[in-house]
């Protein structure tokens, strides 16, 4: 099924992404007498307060992550968004104070092999420290935000969809008005080994996209490429290969596959291991990456999905829609039982110009 995929219109309430990073206030030594700022609490409920640092660096954190992707904020959103994030953090206070143990235990567990993964991909342990150390924050920290939403995530997904139920026939009626949801296109499966031919990127700057290696270095890589693709023709190993020499770090730790359809990859990338028969190693093969040997490992048909084989997924997704429907009345409950109080008059409502 490749079109019906598991929304995340109930996690979109908490998607804002926010990180929390600890705020100067926090980071201020509390028995400092040249240290002078008041920091005032602008929202309660039952069990916690927020002060206004916490919002700021809500904020910061907003409107770094909107640069990083191109985006930016204008001057008459500002007041709006900052409405948004309040709430983002009430709402995931209570929701937390709702996890059971359970709920807590599997979340660690999630961000634990999270963390493991992003550890794996770095370049190196060391670059790994330096993107940890660029955000302001601990490994600790990084964990503890990390797990709160999460958590939050978890709860909201199980108080909004409990009771829900599909029956069969409904996930049946959906399936045959949307026969298109469950074409599965043509796929290759593949394995590579890349040489990158880009400056390694900076941990401190990972907006910035790495820059091409000067000429020289670049003709050394294609020799080493050429060098590898003549082992793997003679029948060396190509996981191993892959693990020695590739710069793929999303793949590099999984024997260099990927399984995909068209127009997913780039076009000379793709153009290659469509071509391939199974167990063949291309040319090399250069793209805005570097260069590439691929070997062909398994091709898949086009087909149509079976109703059997989607109907769990059909039932996913519709009470996800219908648990959509109720989500705006259950947040204001769910601050309602808790006996939200925003004392900041300016973030009581949303702005003239909510953010888009």
């Amino acid at each position: 099924m490749n079109q019906v995929t598991k929304q995340n219109v109930l996690l979109a309430a908490l998607a804002l992404g926010l990180w929390q990073w600890p705020s100067a206030v926090d980071a201020a030594a509390p028995d400092n007498p040249a240290v002078n700022f008041t920091d005032p609490v602008v929202a309660t409920g039952k069990g916690f307060e927020i002060k206004r640092s916490q919002l700021d660096d809500a904020f910061v954190n907003y409107s770094a992550g909107m640069a990083a992707n191109g985006g930016g904020i204008r001057e008459e959103q500002r007041d709006a968004i900052r409405v948004k994030l309040l709430d983002h953090i009430i709402i995931t206070k209570i929701l937390t104070q709702k996890a059971t143990a359970d709920d807590k235990a599997a979340t660690r567990k999630l961000v634990d092999d999270d963390i493991a993964d992003a550890r794996k991909s770095a370049p190196s342990p060391e670059a790994f420290e330096a993107q940890v150390k660029a955000s302001g924050m601990t490994l600790d920290q990084v964990r503890a935000r990390a797990c709160e939403e999460q958590l939050a995530r978890r709860v909201l997904e199980r108080e909004t969809t409990n009771g829900i139920t599909i029956s069969d026939d409904d996930a049946k009626k959906f399936y045959d008005e949307n026969p298109s949801k469950f074409e599965m296109p043509e796929e290759v499966r593949v394995s590579h080994i890349l040489i990158s031919t880009l400056e390694p990127a900076d941990p401190l700057s990972p907006g910035v996209p790495p820059r091409p290696l000067p000429a020289e270095k670049k003709s050394e890589k294609e020799k080493l490429a050429r060098a590898i693709k003549a082992r793997a023709d003679k029948g060396e190993d190509f996981a191993r290969l892959v693990k020695q020499y590739s710069d793929d770090p999303g793949s590099k730790d999984k024997g260099g596959e990927y399984t995909f359809p068209r127009h997913q990859m780039v076009p000379e990338f793709e153009a290659a291991a469509f071509s391939l028969k199974t167990n063949q190693i291309s040319d090399i093969v250069e793209t805005q990456y570097g260069y590439h040997i691929i070997k062909g490992l398994e091709r898949f048909p086009a087909k149509h999905d079976s109703f059997a084989e989607s109907k769990a997924k059909i039932k996913a997704y519709l009470v996800e829609k219908d648990a959509e429907k109720t989500l705006p009345a259950y947040l204001d409950k769910l601050k309602a039982d808790a006996g939200v109080k925003v004392l900041d008059s300016q973030l009581a409502k949303p702005g003239p110009a909510a953010a888009r």
